[in-house]
């Protein structure tokens, strides 16, 4: 058992040096102020050498509006960490043990075997002990699937809103296993997340058009308002699939050199019906309801709305665009189920003898979590996926102004729709209806993005837009 050495003083505070720390990461949402932090939880992994202290903060940034909740590992040495020194937060002093390297846990090899062990063993975290906020124990959990050690472990770089770690693991014998990658969440939140929930059951299903789900950590912390305790996951671990593309890139080869792609696109279509198909057996679906229908109408309009202000020549459309919203009242809807949420060719993989593999599935990343959990039209990854073979069109041409790729989009789109039908059933009127309403949806996100982070783009989505609000405007 680690011991705690309650009382001791450490310069600077553990909340203080990561105070300091924080803004500089890419996952911080904070852009613009300085974080206030209030440890609202926490707990320990012991190292079994003994030597590395390994923490966990949970903490909310009151200076937040709202709160956010942040999970940072740190893990504290005796001596600097070899090869390290790009994770170093700092040092402290610490009144009993002297002088501490503190890291952030994701970078340090113990802190990677003892969470990975905590999951695959199904067991349950150290106690922090801190005098401030919870102490509530995080558990492991497990499907089952793996068992073994870390060998090495590596951080993924480039991602924005969590940090992953890729894992190259040992069999209980001590040879070589199957890399398994660890998403540990940085912005926590009240409830399950939905990567979480979508891939275990698809597990359970046994598809192979996800990775295979190995476990997860959840833990519990304050809820910032002092309204008891809040409890979500905090660590994902799956299967690590390395070595290949995703489909957006295998895409836009293809677009750009004017290559037909029509079978691969036959094919995601097939693989997505054949998700949803899982998702629905797995997790139930539940009948569409009237308020469904209203929060689908309002937010359209909110959209809409939104792009107006920032493209005002879309108001001339407002007559067209209203039609297509109403539209959504009028045509019978299929009972709602879990899906994707933010479904596009960059959430698929392209894997050697096993073809398309989605990942990534915890739904459009503005969206709040409670949203983001509902169950939802199948229609609307559908249009996501149609919005993304426009796109691999449209930057072909951004790229190259000489090269029109909108009858290859076309062809794909028309391909991936029949593969889709293939499995769920032909689309009636009704489905056409709701698909091309979700992706007018999309490209009206898609219009507000561009306008503020990239103009240049904002052909692509105003094209959409002006097909999607005409009589020939069909997917």
């Amino acid at each position: 058992m680690a011991i705690v050495h309650k009382g001791a003083s450490i310069v600077p505070t553990k909340t203080e040096m990561v105070g300091a720390w924080m803004p500089h990461q890419r996952w911080y949402h904070g852009k613009g102020h300085d974080p206030v932090l209030r440890r609202v939880g926490g707990f320990r992994f012991e190292d079994p050498e003994g030597e590395v202290g390994i923490e966990t903060l949970l903490l909310a940034d009151t200076a937040a509006d709202p709160v956010v909740v942040y999970q940072v590992p740190l893990t504290y040495r005796g001596a600097p960490l070899e090869g390290g020194e790009h994770a170093l937060l700092g040092t402290m002093e610490h009144s009993v043990l002297g002088r501490r390297w503190v890291y952030d846990g994701p970078h340090d090899p113990v802190y990677v075997d003892q969470l990975v062990d905590t999951i695959l063993r199904s067991r349950q975290s150290d106690e922090a002990q801190a005098s401030v906020g919870s102490n509530e124990l995080a558990r492991g959990s497990s499907t089952g699937q793996v068992l073994g050690s870390v060998g090495s472990s590596t951080v993924l770089t480039g991602e924005q809103s969590n940090t992953s770690v890729i894992c190259r693991m040992l069999t209980t014998d001590g040879g070589p296993a199957e890399p398994l990658i660890v998403k540990v969440f940085r912005t926590l939140q009240h409830g399950d997340n939905p990567d979480v929930v979508v891939q275990s059951a698809l597990t359970r299903e046994g598809s192979d058009r996800v990775p295979m789900a190995v476990g997860h950590l959840s833990g519990a912390w304050d809820d910032p308002s002092g309204e008891g305790l809040e409890h979500g996951d905090l660590a994902f671990a799956q299967e690590f699939i390395p070595g290949v593309e995703d489909a957006w890139r295998v895409a836009l080869v293809a677009a750009a050199s004017g290559h037909d792609f029509t079978a691969r696109a036959r094919d995601l279509g097939v693989v997505t019906a054949q998700i949803h198909a899982a998702l629905a057996h797995a997790l139930g679906t539940v009948e569409a309801t009237d308020s469904a229908r209203d929060a689908l109408v309002a937010s359209m309009r909110s959209r809409y709305a939104a792009a107006v202000a920032l493209v005002p020549a879309l108001a001339s459309r407002s007559a067209s665009v209203e039609h297509v919203i109403e539209s959504v009242r009028a045509v019978r809807w299929p009972a709602l189920q879990r899906i994707h949420g933010d479904y596009h060719l960059g959430q698929v993989l392209d894997v050697p003898e096993r073809g398309w593999v989605a990942l990534d599935f915890e739904g459009e990343p503005l969206r709040p979590l409670a949203e983001r959990v509902q169950p939802d039209l199948t229609q609307r990854d559908v249009a996501g996926m149609l919005r993304s073979f426009d796109y691999a069109a449209g930057s072909v041409g951004l790229a190259d102004p000489s090269r029109d790729a909108t009858g290859w989009a076309s062809a794909c789109r028309a391909a991936f729709l029949e593969g889709y039908a293939s499995v769920a059933g032909p689309a009636d009127a009704d489905d056409t209806a709701l698909v091309q309403a979700l992706e007018l949806d999309k490209a009206l996100y898609e219009v507000v993005y561009e306008a503020r982070n990239r103009p240049t783009w904002l052909p692509i989505p105003l094209g959409a837009v002006e097909r999607l609000t005409t009589e020939e405007g069909t997917p």
